[in-house]
């Protein structure tokens, strides 16, 4: 068994090789063919009206993003469908959900993470997300409605969200709200820890780990500067690392652009990680 072992040890390391320096040699251009038939199927063709625009698109998203960093295929999709979500750019989405597919990411999967940025975005744009995930569901003949992912009632929901909360972020929103009028106190801190981590942190189908990076994904493409730092601390305190997050970031910039990305890149660098145990596998 240790010589088995052993050798598909070393096999798996002479393919990482090969992979890298295979991509050390190949063009932007001949990584985005690679990429962009990975993810949609297809070979890429030039736009009949905006070639160059285009070009200088899918070179940065395929040629050069997707080989930042250690995220797989199917991490940057679900980074992708989250960030469109967020930002409602629909036709995109439509084209992206069926990337993750196509890479291996779940039905269950992607529902659960557009389903997840609703506490962020509100209902009605997660309920445009969702109609596109239900078109591309019915053109793929992917039965609807998928299974039901709920692990909470009404009578568990809260106690259950508040122990993803606490160990993720302990009190601090009940302390942030203590200045309130009475009514307010507990109220407000009450409608997070049931509506986000009750309703959606519970549901089957994604990790806590996975939850929180999305998350953070979010609130970058929303520009939420003054959630982020917390969210930066939930990610890391969920199993993910900084490596992790910058790549993320990288992954992110071409949807919702360099100023957003930068300043949750700026913010990842003065959060000192060794202070966070994962709390989350």
């Amino acid at each position: 068994m240790k010589i088995i072992k052993i050798i598909l040890i070393a096999s798996i390391c002479l393919f990482t090789f090969a992979a890298q320096a295979e991509n050390t040699t190949m063009t932007r251009s001949e990584k985005a063919d690679k990429v962009f038939s990975d993810l949609f199927a297809s070979e890429r063709t030039p736009s009949p009206t905006d070639p160059e625009f285009m070009e200088i698109l899918q070179r940065n998203i395929f040629g050069e993003a997707f080989f930042v960093g250690n995220l797989s295929h199917q991490e940057r999709e679900m980074l992708t469908v989250v960030a469109l979500t967020t930002l409602q750019t629909l036709p995109q989405l439509k084209a992206h959900i069926n990337a993750a597919l196509n890479v291996g990411n779940s039905p269950l999967e992607i529902r659960e993470a557009i389903y997840g940025c609703a506490p962020f975005i509100g209902f009605p744009k997660t309920l445009n997300a969702i109609d596109v995930f239900n078109e591309v569901a019915f053109a793929r003949g992917i039965k609807l409605p998928l299974e039901n992912a709920s692990t909470t009632t009404d009578k568990t929901r809260y106690a259950k969200g508040l122990e993803i909360q606490t160990k993720l972020y302990g009190d601090e929103v009940k302390q942030a709200m203590a200045s309130l009028p009475s009514e307010y106190q507990q109220a407000i801190p009450d409608m997070l820890t049931n509506f986000c981590f009750g309703d959606f942190y519970t549901r089957k189908g994604l990790s806590i780990k996975q939850r929180e990076l999305f998350a953070l994904a979010v609130l970058t493409a929303l520009g939420a500067e003054k959630q982020i730092p917390a969210h930066i601390v939930g990610a890391l305190k969920a199993g993910n690392d900084k490596p992790t997050l910058l790549a993320a970031m990288v992954q992110l910039t071409a949807y919702v652009g360099l100023p957003n990305t930068l300043t949750t890149i700026n913010l990842i660098k003065n959060t000192d990680a060794t202070n966070y145990q994962p709390i989350y596998d």
